[in-house]
Parts: structure tokens; sequence; C-alpha cells
């Protein structure tokens, strides 16, 4: 299994610091939705406190939540990959703050600088695999569940 990464803390300090230039503090109020399936991926978040849900819309009233992230995690990869819009919806579970990264400027600067945009795309991966693999142990045990009639 993968372990889980902290973007930030997995790049190397010269790389972060550059990154870093970009950021922006914000945050978020407890239930604020952050962004919602289908919309435009123009921005990407690292926690720096509280707590964030990832859900899936299930029918017109229910969502179902497909992971939870915390201090150190990367919110939001759609970014990088076209056509750039969400793949989930995301709603702070706690009050939250966070840095808040610009798409088109983080794409700029790895243009710039190919070995922090190697680097980056690197560790965003890394990220995207544990989070597949955490997502499919979550299927294997929904799936267990079902089929001993716990569900």
């Amino acid at each position: 299994m993968t372990k889980a990464i902290k973007l930030l803390t997995a790049l190397p300090q010269p790389q972060r610091q550059r990154l870093m230039t970009l950021a922006r503090e914000v945050s978020f109020p407890e239930d604020a939705r952050i962004f919602e399936a289908g919309g435009t991926a123009d921005r990407f978040w690292v926690i720096r406190s509280g707590a964030v849900s990832l859900d899936q819309q299930v029918n017109s009233l229910q969502r179902a939540t497909v992971a939870s992230l915390g201090a150190g995690d990367l919110l939001g990869w759609s970014w990088l990959f076209p056509p750039y819009t969400w793949d989930f919806g995301a709603q702070a579970f706690s009050p939250v703050r966070a840095y808040e990264f610009d798409a088109a400027a983080v794409l700029r600067l790895c243009e710039e600088e190919p070995q922090l945009g190697l680097v980056l795309v690197r560790n965003v991966a890394e990220v995207l695999a544990h989070r597949l693999e955490m997502t499919r142990g979550k299927l294997m045990e929904q799936y267990t569940l079902h089929r001993r009639g716990a569900l």
C-alpha cells in the first residue's frame, strides 16, 4: 500500500519555497461548500487545519462521502487534467484554513521551471495512487458487508 504523503512537505525545500510564493491563505466556515462536481477546476488547496469531506452526488437528495482530508492534505487535482472540472464535491467538515493556489499560475511556474513541474506532478500522482488504494479498500469493505447481508 502506498503511504499518504503531504504535498508541501514532500516537495524539496527549493521547490516548496518557489510554490509557496503563489499561495494565498484562505478559510472556510464549517459546512461551507468549497466546490461542486462538474464545476471549473481552476485552483487547488493544501489544508492547514480543519477537515474537508469529498463527496459524490448519489441522487438529488443524497451525497456519499468518498474521502476525508485533514491538515497537510491536497484538496483538488482536477486542475491538472482536461477538461478541468471537479470530479467530486468538497465541503468543510469543520472550520478550515488552507493555502489556495491558482492553477494557471502554478502551471505557468511548472513550464518556467520544469524540474519543479516534474516533482509536483509526481507528488500529486502519489497522492492520487494513495487515495485510489484507500477507495478500493472502502469498496471491498462495503462489498464484504453487503455479501454478509449487513447492508
